[in-house]
């Protein structure tokens, strides 16, 4: 089956619009920022950082905008409250938010166009929808006059007057109707110099919605062929981005409109007043990038997202439907330490499986999560393809006896490589490093695992004199209890020992 998108627009799945080797343009809003990045703000990069790598893997090239929004009216009030200016707040938490992004291994963003470097262009396609009579200037302010646009609506499939009720707009007396939204808000008494430029209508700054719609025009043209969000934007957000853009353009906007589902936490909602916001970087001090990621790819992208019923981090470090997925994940992260061992080989350095795989399971295993990536990037389907592959190959080293020197049926190793390879390959496309250190495990530092070591070098010690120790020796029990003992004791402290042929492994939980 040829990869199928839904698009917001149409309601339906479409055959993707471009073949391998034409460069697709996506455009994804991205943050204002004026606060750290908690999990929301990732959910969108994650998503399409997915999209993009399989696109990748296609075939095609890649041009993705992700905009940050460095001027607005929150940035204005958070700067006010922490006695600094909105550039060296906006500057921090855009630090804050690429490592973030860094740390969940969102890596093919092409370019971060920051609003403030695009106002010649907004007041240029301001200027454009005056002249069209789009659009009309009110006291310093602009407005885009919803009437005016025929089809306003299209994107929420709504009339102007449906989408008004019950919708947060902004309200105004200089507005003509009011679903109206502004293109340029003229500067406020009180306000610092540095969020105000000069422009045809005096001085202020420029809506949100235009900001948006003058960056992706700028980098990508007039027409691009996926723009992404979550699905809070699609109104009036997006609704606006569009109307805008096609007014002034007189171009479809977009091919595709992306939607992905929200973060819900069980019966709360995240809010800074109830205490319960995760933010990137507490959350990263209990679980790896890679298991939030894995969390955020689990279900299909237009799904919600449950975090389950979370009163916040004072009272649990980690929502618990996360905390469940760090113990599944913790299956893929056993499988490379395996993977290690029977091999000797560090898991980086495996490469991609070559085609056509030789194993018939494998090839069946590749076909399905092509299958559920071209329907709709169905990750949670991956996902599901993934565990079972990874299943099946721990199941074929056990019956191989891979871990054991003496019996292990060496000729079929190559079998158990490329499927070890093929899991690599396939975890890649989804974006997951696998990375398999003692940190992820939850084992602490090179000290922890140091000590660790030293505690397992000691426990084979004693094993080995037992085994040694004849039977009427009054020692070879004691000796046997003590490795017993250490590991009751390291099972109190929720530390699993693991003995095999070639050595004792061990792990968290």
């Amino acid at each position: 089956m040829p990869l199928q998108v839904y698009s917001t627009l149409s309601r339906k799945k479409e055959p993707f619009p471009k073949q391998p080797g034409e460069t697709v343009t996506m455009y994804v809003c991205g943050p204002t920022v004026y606060k750290p990045s908690h999990i929301g703000h990732m959910v969108g990069p994650v998503i399409f950082d997915t999209v993009a790598r399989y696109l990748t893997y296609l075939g095609y090239k890649v041009n993705w905008v992700v905009n940050i929004t460095d001027v607005d009216d929150k940035l204005i009030a958070r700067a006010g409250e922490l006695k600094t200016t909105v550039p060296a707040l906006a500057e921090k938490m855009t630090a804050d938010y690429f490592d973030c992004l860094k740390k969940l291994n969102v890596t093919n963003i092409t370019h971060f166009p920051k609003a403030t470097e695009h106002i010649p262009h907004m007041i240029e396609m301001i200027g454009t929808l005056v002249k069209k009579g789009y659009a009309y200037p009110a006291g310093g302010d602009v407005y885009f006059d919803v009437a005016k646009d025929a089809d306003y609506g299209k994107l929420c499939n709504r009339d102007p007057e449906q989408l008004e009720a019950g919708s947060r707009i902004e309200v105004s007396d200089k507005k003509r109707g009011p679903g109206d939204f502004a293109l340029w808000k003229g500067a406020k008494p009180g306000e610092p110099a540095e969020v105000t430029y000069d422009s045809p209508w005096g001085k202020g700054r420029p809506g949100w919605h235009i900001e948006c719609s003058c960056m992706a025009k700028a980098i990508l043209g007039d027409t691009i062929d996926i723009h992404g969000g979550g699905l809070d934007l699609q109104f009036p957000h997006h609704e606006n981005e569009l109307a805008q853009s096609e007014s002034a353009n007189d171009k479809p906007f977009a091919t595709i409109w992306m939607h992905n589902g929200l973060l819900r936490m069980g019966k709360s909602k995240m809010a800074g007043s109830i205490g319960n916001v995760w933010n990137i970087a507490d959350a990263l001090q209990h679980v790896s990038g890679d298991v939030i990621r894995f969390f955020l790819l689990s279900t299909h992208y237009r799904s919600p997202i449950d975090l389950g019923d979370w009163e916040g981090p004072k009272s649990q470090p980690v929502p618990p439907n996360v905390e469940n997925t760090k113990a599944a994940f913790e299956t893929f992260l056993r499988f490379v330490e395996r993977v290690e061992r029977i091999t000797g080989l560090p898991w980086k350095k495996l490469h991609p499986p070559l085609r056509p795989l030789t194993a018939p399971e494998h090839a069946e295993f590749d076909k399905r999560f092509r299958e559920h990536m071209d329907d709709d990037f169905n990750t949670g389907g991956a996902v599901g393809v993934l565990f079972e592959l990874v299943t099946a190959a721990n199941k074929f080293a056990d019956d191989q006896h891979f871990e054991d020197p003496k019996n292990a049926r060496q000729e079929l190793l190559p079998t158990f490589m490329e499927g070890a390879a093929l899991i690599k390959e396939l975890a890649g496309i989804l974006g997951l490093t696998l990375n398999a250190d003692k940190t992820s495990l939850g084992g602490g530092d090179a000290l922890v695992s140091g000590l660790m070591q030293l505690l397992l070098d000691l426990r084979a010690n004693l094993r080995n004199e037992a085994k040694t120790a004849t039977k009427d020796n009054p020692l070879k029990k004691s000796l046997f209890d003590q490795t017993d003992l250490i590991r009751k004791r390291l099972a109190d402290l929720g530390i699993t020992l693991e003995d095999r042929p070639a050595g004792t492994t061990w792990r968290v939980g």
